[in-house]
């Protein structure tokens, strides 16, 4: 036998080949595509630090989703930017809000979409943080029962799936109970139940109007630094009621969306978030990437750690290029 018996170079002689063997299969039916509502008709803005990522009334949002459904992606996530804002995100809570008359409006259109709804307050709250504040810090009891409101009305609006992303302890049992006793029983969870503290985030912020207006987010979203404890919230999470768990950012925790998989029965969503999506979209335009290439490496990097759904905003390209 001559030297090296063993060539796994034979497995890779042709795309035929490859393909053949290819032990991670990614599909525009594992993305979901995020939206962000505002107020008005016949708007569409592009966010500055987001080239093809737009802040959009209900009808644009609608037609949005026409094109996200013939792609084959299976589902889009609402985020809003309310007409008003207030201490306690009130305008969360109203029948008439940015985010409840877009699920309205895609319902009315009889789109074949899961339709899932970002619960939290940032968007909401004149002071941009996730929760109600109280004696100068954001209090965590108080707010609870306002995220359960929120999640409640996305649920009578027609949402299929609510995803509470304030990072406040007990909020998922406090969802479930009042959607249980409002009879809601059957719209699932998904909870952001390890959401990291990122330096991530910033072109969302600006997408979503939701910077903190004092301090920053530490004292509810997780230290970068822990692995153990996002097993720890998961686990809580999965507690409480959450059908499905998120792991957000997803490049700097692929390490966390593995740990997650292995130990939970459990599927697995991660958030390929805003400052990811901006870092390729400003290196591809500079010509110092290939995007198509780069960005459907990450996604299949993402998807082999373990990810059984990616929420990402490349997800109308990426299902393009795999068409």
């Amino acid at each position: 036998m001559t030297f090296p018996a063993q060539r796994p170079r034979r497995l890779r002689k042709t795309e035929l080949l490859r393909d053949l063997v290819r032990e991670t299969r990614l599909s525009a039916k594992s993305f979901i595509y995020p939206l962000f509502v505002c107020p008005g008709s016949s708007l569409r803005q592009e966010v500055g630090s987001m080239p093809g990522v737009f802040q959009q009334s209900a009808d644009c949002v609608v037609e949005d989703c026409r094109e996200v459904e013939s792609l084959g992606i299976p589902g889009v996530i609402l985020f809003g930017l309310p007409e008003s804002k207030d201490p306690r995100g009130a305008s969360s809570l109203a029948q008439d809000g940015v985010v409840q008359c877009a699920i309205e409006a895609i319902r009315k259109a009889k789109l074949n979409l899961l339709v899932i709804t970002d619960v939290c307050l940032c968007e909401y709250t004149d002071h941009g943080h996730c929760g109600v504040i109280e004696n100068g810090e954001v209090a965590n009891d108080p707010t609870l029962e306002i995220l359960a409101e929120q999640a409640l009305s996305h649920a009578r609006a027609g949402a299929d799936i609510v995803a509470p992303s304030d990072m406040m302890d007990g909020r998922v049992r406090a969802i479930r109970k009042k959607l249980d006793s409002s009879g809601f029983s059957d719209v699932p969870i998904l909870s952001y139940a390890a959401k990291y503290c990122s330096g991530f985030y910033g072109p969302f912020r600006e997408a979503a109007d939701s910077a903190p207006q004092f301090g920053d987010r530490r004292s509810y979203q997780m230290d970068p630094a822990n692995a153990r404890e996002a097993l720890k919230e998961v686990a809580l999470d999965v507690e409480e009621g959450a059908d499905m768990v998120m792991v957000k950012p997803a490049l700097p925790y692929l390490d966390i969306v593995r740990q997650v998989k292995d130990e939970f029965r459990i599927p697995v969503a991660a958030y390929n978030v805003s400052g990811e999506y901006s870092m390729v979209k400003a290196a591809a335009r500079n010509g110092w990437l290939d995007e198509k290439r780069v960005v459907t490496e990450i996604l299949t990097g993402i998807q082999r750690a373990g990810a059984d759904f990616i929420l990402t905003y490349h997800a109308k390209d990426a299902a393009r290029w795999l068409r």
